[in-house]
C-alpha cells in the first residue's frame, strides 16, 4: 500500500495512494459508510500503531462522482469516518502537488459532506473554502466532573463540536494532559446530557479556547479528537464552527481576518462569507508538509497487522 505524509499546522495526514478497498462507485456518502461498516480494519492498520499513532488522519483517494472534481477523498480516523477534514484537505493539496496531480490554484475535492474549493497558493500554502457551517445550540450547560457547570456552543463544521468560549484551564503545552482529560470529561458529559448534534449526532469533537500566546494571533484553542488524540493545528472544521458562532454574536464581520492559534503555537488565517442557508461559508488558510513517501507492508503471520487497538 502506497502512503505519502504530511503534516498540517503540526497535525499528521496520511494519504492513501493505492492499495486501498474497493467501495465501487456510488455516491461517496454511501461509499464512506461502506468503509466504516466493512473496512474499519483497514482504518485501523493504516493510522494505528504499530505503523501510525492516534494522532493522524487517514485520508483514501476515491473516484468523485462529478467530472469538474481533481478527486474524491474519505476522511478516517482510528474510531469512524470524518464528514470533512480541514488540515487534511490542506495535507491532501500539498500532497497532490508534490505527486504533480495538481498544480498552482483552484481545485475542486469531494467528500462525504460536498465539494469544497481548494487554492494551492504554493507548494505548501493551501486556502480552503469549506461546505457551510452553522451553530445549532448556544449557551449549552453542562455538568462536568470536577468542573462544575461548563457552557458551550453545539455547532458544525464539517464535524460536530462543543466549543467552551472561556476554557477553565490554561491552553498551554505543559497542560495537555490536563486539557486532555477534561475535554473527555467533557464529552462524557453532553452523552450523559443527551446533547447531540443534528438528528442525534454524536458531537464527537470537543473545542475551548482561550487568550492566545502571540500579539498576532486572536484567540488559541485545544481540540479534542474523536479518537481521544489532540489536534496539533488549529483545527479546519473547529474554526469553520467557531467563524458559525462569531458571525452568529455579531463579533466578525463577513470578510474579516481572524488568526487561530492552537495549543502547540502554529496557526491559521480564517474568514468567512455568508451562506445560502443562514450559515457561513468558512475560509482556512494553512501550510503543510511532506514528510515521507512510503509502502506499508502487512505480513499475514503479523498479529498487529490491523493495528493495535486497547
Amino acid at each position: 500500500m502506497r502512503i505519502v505524509d504530511s503534516h498540517t499546522a503540526g497535525e499528521p495526514t496520511r494519504v492513501v495512494i493505492e492499495g486501498g478497498p474497493d467501495l465501487g462507485s456510488g455516491p461517496l456518502p454511501e461509499r464512506a459508510a461502506r468503509l466504516e461498516a466493512d473496512y474499519i480494519d483497514f482504518c485501523a492498520s493504516v493510522v494505528l500503531e504499530p505503523r501510525g499513532h492516534d494522532a493522524i488522519i487517514g485520508a483514501l483517494l476515491v473516484p468523485p462522482t462529478r467530472e469538474d472534481c481533481a478527486t474524491g477523498v474519505i476522511y478516517f480516523n482510528n474510531l469512524q469516518n470524518l464528514g470533512m477534514c480541514g488540515h487534511a484537505t490542506i495535507g491532501l493539496a500539498v500532497t497532490l502537488a508534490y505527486m504533480n496531480r495538481i498544480g498552482p490554484g483552484v481545485h475542486k475535492f469531494e467528500t462525504p459532506v460536498g465539494v469544497v474549493d481548494v487554492d494551492l497558493l504554493d507548494a505548501n500554502t493551501v486556502s480552503v473554502t469549506n461546505v457551510e457551517s452553522y451553530r445549532l445550540a448556544k449557551d449549552v450547560a453542562i455538568e462536568v466532573e470536577g468542573f462544575g457547570t461548563i457552557t458551550g456552543d453545539v455547532a458544525w463544521g464539517g464535524n460536530w463540536f462543543f466549543l467552551v468560549k472561556d476554557s477553565p484551564l490554561a491552553i498551554t503545552g505543559s497542560n495537555i494532559r490536563a486539557l486532555t482529560d477534561l475535554t473527555l470529561k467533557i464529552r462524557t458529559g453532553l452523552e450523559n446530557a443527551g446533547v447531540t448534534g443534528a438528528e442525534g449526532a454524536w458531537i464527537d469533537h470537543i473545542e475551548l479556547f482561550g487568550p492566545p500566546a502571540e500579539a498576532t494571533a486572536n484567540s488559541r484553542n485545544f481540540v479534542l479528537c474523536p479518537g481521544g488524540a489532540y489536534d496539533r493545528s488549529p483545527c479546519g472544521t473547529g474554526c469553520s464552527a467557531k467563524l458559525a458562532c462569531l458571525a452568529e454574536d455579531g463579533l466578525l464581520a463577513a470578510g474579516e481576518a481572524w488568526r487561530q492559534e492552537s495549543v502547540v503555537g502554529s496557526t491559521y488565517d480564517i474568514s468567512y462569507q455568508p451562506g445560502r442557508n443562514g450559515g457561513v461559508i468558512p475560509q482556512v488558510r494553512g501550510q503543510a508538509f511532506v514528510t515521507s513517501d512510503a509502502r506499508l507492508i502487512f505480513e499475514p503471520g503479523d498479529p498487529y497487522k490491523s493495528g493495535i487497538r486497547l
